[in-house]
């Protein structure tokens, strides 16, 4: 009899096959220690092994391109960060070997991490993978990681760490389980935009024994160990079902009904919009900028630079619409012109709009380009600002973008609760507004994003969340105005199609995810999808909500 575990979904698709794990992490150096005469060698052999390490993370993310090419350059800037180097520096010159004194360095720093409430708990798998590759480096020893196999097989880890992620070859790695992680962390973004199957947050993963057969559901969460012949049948017939009625499903989004629900594509970069215009992509509904930024933590791109890159995303959509969200910095993207590097809890300090306010020239630089980008474009540019948390945010943005003379729609984005409560006020400064449900959720629960402890509390289900979404979207409805959903909470199907009975007016999310959205939409009627949502806002858990919404939606 086959045994079910359950965690989060966070990629859709049904994998079957047998368990890899992850390489185990590098092992704790000895304590041995250097003569005096050899402090200078060994302060050598740490730059030469920190400088390879980042190299190797900025030539994967090359080779990623998108989303992957920013979160792995943000890590190449974590292995080189200079107050870490200067650390290690400082225990090799007082007689550690180079990589006893990265190992003890790195881990004095995830002490400082975790003693600041763990703000940057979702940087921590980040930061051991940085420290367990230089380590490698220096011990000579295989790169922690992926597993070699000529075979398809299920990868399981504690947590994958970006640089593993990006690369996966879609062709063996089937699908992965984690015990770590949360729905919306870096590793099951990535795994969204590669089309991977994944559970996150599964509680034992790590005790699965090696070339177990499992079946994975990235859609509940379930993980079936062992399974009988009769469930993996079963699976893969509704797998098959699955892709036949995707592949049926094309055109614009629409309810049964025929009330229309432009479905978007969120991107990182030009790497990212063969995909989204390949799913059928009515559009980009979350441009993330940030990629041109963490090119060089020292220094803000170029005016042309960021026309070149904008300009390549806008052509794609000839009279489609484009939503480019400017600059996102602090927080868990620290940039060094840019960001405090004091402050006791960036993720509730000098972030987003906040930042740029801080630096207007920065703002006017990146409104500029947009504005050069689109000219003599039929694109429907609309540009907005993160982390606003009231009108006078609102105005400071849109009277920034008037003053740099662009031609578009200016919008906010609700990530704070406060956003949702006053959104009316809001509208009265700004032309639409934009769900970024990760953060909302984040900032609704006091529970960090990159946690899987608290995942339960990341759940886009929890009715709280909902009825936050519900008012924003009867506020954007009382002035006239649209309000999308550019969170990952729009890659659910069926939480798709509760957002579109609360009111939403656009839903976007990545790539892999539209077809699957698209095809479920069509199978309900806008009042459908009222009654869901309507059901799911009543319920007291996420779990209920989901549980009521399905029960409506099936007819029981």
């Amino acid at each position: 009899m086959d045994t079910t575990l359950r965690g989060v979904g966070v990629s859709h698709g049904v994998a079957i096959g047998e368990v890899r794990h992850m390489g185990t992490a590098v092992l704790e150096p000895p304590a041995k220690q250097i003569a005096a005469g050899e402090a200078a060698r060994e302060q050598g052999r740490a730059r030469q092994a920190v400088d390879a390490v980042a190299a190797d993370l900025t030539a994967r993310g090359n080779l990623a391109g998108g989303e992957a090419q920013a979160v792995l350059e943000a890590q190449a800037m974590m292995a080189q960060d200079p107050e870490l180097m200067a650390d290690v520096e400082r225990r090799i010159a007082v007689g550690s070997t180079a990589e006893r004194a990265v190992y003890d360095a790195f881990a004095s720093y995830r002490e400082l991490l975790a003693g600041a409430g763990e703000y940057l708990a979702g940087r921590v798998a980040d930061l051991d993978d940085v420290r367990n590759r230089i380590v490698a480096r220096l011990l000579g020893v295989p790169m922690p990681g992926v597993p070699d196999s000529d075979r398809p097989y299920v990868l399981v880890a504690r947590d994958l760490a970006p640089a593993d992620t990006a690369l996966l070859d879609p062709a063996l790695v089937l699908g992965f389980v984690t015990e770590e992680g949360g729905p919306t962390s870096h590793s099951a973004i990535l795994a969204r935009a590669l089309g991977v199957p994944a559970v996150v947050a599964l509680p034992g993963a790590g005790e699965l024994a090696e070339g177990t057969t499992v079946a994975v559901d990235g859609s509940t969460g379930e993980v079936f160990v062992n399974p009988s012949a009769g469930k993996k049948a079963q699976m893969e017939s509704a797998a098959a079902e699955r892709k036949a009625a995707l592949a049926a499903s094309t055109g614009p989004g629409a309810t049964a009904d025929g009330h229309k629900m432009p479905l978007l594509a969120n991107v990182g970069g030009p790497a990212d919009v063969p995909a989204a215009v390949e799913a059928g992509a009515e559009g980009v509904g979350l441009f993330r900028t940030e990629f041109l930024f963490l090119d060089d933590s020292k220094n803000a791109p170029s005016e042309d630079k960021q026309v070149e890159a904008y300009r390549q995303v806008l052509e794609a959509f000839p009279e489609g619409r484009v939503v480019v969200r400017v600059l996102d910095a602090g927080a868990d993207k620290p940039l060094e012109f840019l960001t405090p590097a004091d402050e006791p809890n960036p993720a509730l300090g000098v972030r987003g709009l906040r930042t740029l306010l801080d630096h207007p020239d920065v703002l006017r630089t990146q409104l500029t380009a947009l504005a050069r980008a689109a000219e003599g474009l039929p694109v429907h540019l609309e540009v907005m600002a993160p982390m606003v948390a009231d009108r006078a945010d609102a105005k400071a943005f849109a009277d920034a973008c008037r003053e740099a003379g662009l031609r578009a729609k200016f919008g906010a984005m609700v990530e704070i609760p406060s956003a949702a409560l006053r959104a009316r006020s809001i509208l009265q400064e700004v032309e639409f507004l934009s769900l970024g449900t990760n953060d909302l959720a984040q900032y609704t629960f006091a529970a960090d994003r990159q946690v899987g402890a608290v995942s339960r509390l990341q759940d886009p289900w929890q009715p709280a969340l909902l009825d936050l979404v519900a008012l924003s979207a009867e506020a954007a409805r009382a002035e006239g105005k649209s309000c999308g959903v550019c969170g990952e909470a729009a890659s659910d199907p069926l939480l798709a199609c509760v957002l579109t009975g609360l009111g939403v007016t656009s839903l976007s999310m990545g790539a892999a995810s539209l077809p699957y959205v698209r095809a479920t939409l069509a199978k309900y009627t806008l009042a459908q999808c009222e009654r869901a949502a309507a059901a799911a806002r009543a319920a007291d858990s996420a779990a209920e909500a989901r549980s009521a919404a399905q029960a409506v939606l099936s007819g029981e």
